[in-house]
């Protein structure tokens, strides 16, 4: 019996062609491949270019061939109409939750505020919403940002106006 020697194995020829793992032709393929899902991907995430506070109470519908919804669509009209003065940071009409980003007061420089309102139910009910208002201070021009001591009045007048615009919006609703 012989042995291969590692001499042996560089002199015996190959019969198999070797051949590059991939040709210009299956490179371009994926490169034009994965810039088309990119861009479906891309396409697939954009919004359809409606706002969420541009939209009317008809792009609430509940179940009847329209979206799911799971909340008031009075109260989430009323919620977006009440607090339109604050920046929208998150807006979620099927769970039913609107965080506004951070408001600085042009007269009160030194303090902001941000709100979070929970639309927790689909009935048009005072217990269907809650609102959790927070406030920040900043002691000297430049100093940090200090969490500070809200006034719990300041959130039940804020549902209460939520809930009369929802009111105000059902019953135009119902005249029409």
């Amino acid at each position: 019996m012989r042995r291969c020697t590692p001499n042996d194995a560089e002199t015996t020829p190959r019969t198999t062609q070797e051949q590059p793992i991939m040709t210009p032709e299956s490179v371009k393929f994926f490169k034009v491949l994965a810039i088309s899902l990119g861009a479906a991907a891309i396409a697939a995430c954009g919004s359809g270019g409606s706002n969420s506070r541009d939209a009317g109470l008809a792009a609430y519908k509940t179940g009847d061939g329209g979206q799911a919804a799971t909340v008031n669509r009075y109260l989430w009209a009323a919620s977006l109409e009440t607090l339109d003065f604050l920046p929208v940071f998150s807006a979620d009409p099927i769970a039913g939750l609107i965080i506004t980003d951070w408001y600085v007061n042009p007269e009160a420089p030194s303090e902001r505020f941000k709100t979070t309102v929970y639309i927790l139910d689909t009935a048009l009910r005072a217990d269907g919403l809650r609102v959790s208002v927070f406030r920040q201070e900043r002691p000297e021009e430049g100093g940090e940002w200090i969490d500070a001591a809200v006034n719990p009045a300041t959130a039940r007048e804020i549902e209460n106006a939520i809930l009369t615009r929802a009111r105000q919006l059902r019953l135009n609703v119902i005249d029409d």
